[in-house]
């Protein structure tokens, strides 16, 4: 596979690239260049974490990257996730991991790095305190929203060290290509900002579209600390299809609509096609090959949402259920997934 097909194939995830011409020399001049993505671990996975991440992977691992995902637990303790208690963190870092082999990732071409492993590294913490020295207080409180918190001085100190220690871990990884979603990107641009005050290369940032939430009013991406608007991936799939059927998809709406977003970033990127279902009275069974296609005829009227529904439903389904199964079928898996169904969640 040459430069250019590696390229588009990282392209192929991305919203955005900063920048893409950067992102070429380093495909051009590293045969397995290094590529991360950190997750607080907390909470059941969701749609975002448990499906479309490992499609993401999938296409990552076949451009050549090597790729590191940072189960952040230090983070997830300063957020007080799971009430602050690490070995409960701790679990949910490794049901992340169950999820993702139940996923199909190649846990073998993955590296997985615990956050608090660096918590006695000086060398962490150099970085640490050096790009803290280097940007200003106001810069890291607009940089929070990377936490799922706000600026406000009411919060408890420790926030104010997420944004430092998340660029410090992008050098102190070794990373080449920061590929997370576009809600990290304000951080990763930090990070490009002080790769010169460490001697290092900026990396590139390929950010990842944010996934939707079923519901409008629900916040831009979907969460699973709003369960109705989110699909989890221990869903049944009768829980699957009601929450489709209630989703926003008005007729004829193409733009903020949840139903095609998945269908354009999910179904076509795993399965390359789609087949809506349909009686003969209702035109019958249509069949898509690209999601221009599929866009078209919805916003024409030729496709019914509720059409659009069920087979996106149907294809969710398809996906989940390996998880699914697995947390059902593996003794520790399931364990797991109890502990973490246990908890509290607390944002």
């Amino acid at each position: 596979m040459d430069a250019e097909e590696r390229f588009e194939l990282v392209a192929g995830v991305a919203e955005e690239i900063v920048t893409e011409q950067e992102l070429r020399e380093v495909l051009e001049t590293e045969s397995s260049p290094v590529a991360y993505d950190g997750f607080e671990p907390s909470g059941l996975a969701h749609l975002p974490v448990g499906v479309y991440r490992p499609l993401l992977l999938r296409d990552l691992l076949r451009a050549g990257l090597r790729f590191k995902l940072l189960l952040a637990d230090s983070f997830a303790w300063i957020n007080n996730k799971l009430g602050g208690d690490l070995e409960k963190i701790r679990l949910a870092g490794e049901y992340f991991v169950e999820v993702w082999k139940a996923a199909g990732v190649d846990m073998r071409r993955v590296e997985v790095v615990w956050h608090s492993d660096f918590m006695d590294d000086r060398e962490y913490w150099r970085k640490v305190i050096l790009i803290a020295k280097s940007h200003t207080l106001k810069r890291t409180l607009r940089s929070l929203t990377i936490a799922g918190r706000e600026g406000e001085l009411s919060n408890p100190t420790a926030f104010v060290f997420y944004p430092s220690m998340q660029c410090a871990d992008v050098f102190h990884l070794d990373v080449d290509i920061c590929q997370l979603g576009m809600d990290q990107r304000k951080v990763n641009m930090l990070a490009r900002e002080m790769a010169g005050k460490l001697g290092r290369k900026p990396p590139v940032v390929v950010s990842h579209r944010m996934l939707p939430a079923l519901q409008p009013g629900s916040g831009e991406k979907m969460s699973k600390s709003v369960p109705e608007s989110a699909i989890f991936v221990h869903d049944s799939e009768a829980e699957i299809r009601e929450k489709l059927r209630r989703a926003y998809c008005p007729m004829k709406e193409v733009q903020n609509n949840p139903v095609l977003e998945y269908a354009k970033e999910i179904v076509f990127r795993a399965f390359g096609e789609m087949l809506i279902e349909r009686p003969e009275r209702y035109g019958g069974d249509v069949s898509y090959a690209t999601y221009g296609e599929l866009a078209e005829d919805f916003a024409e009227g030729r496709l019914h949402p509720q059409d659009l529904k069920d087979a996106v439903a149907g294809y969710l389904n398809r996906l989940i259920a390996p998880v699914r199964e697995h947390f059902e079928k593996n003794p520790r898996a399931r364990e797991l997934y109890l502990m973490v169904k246990s908890c509290q969640i607390t944002r």
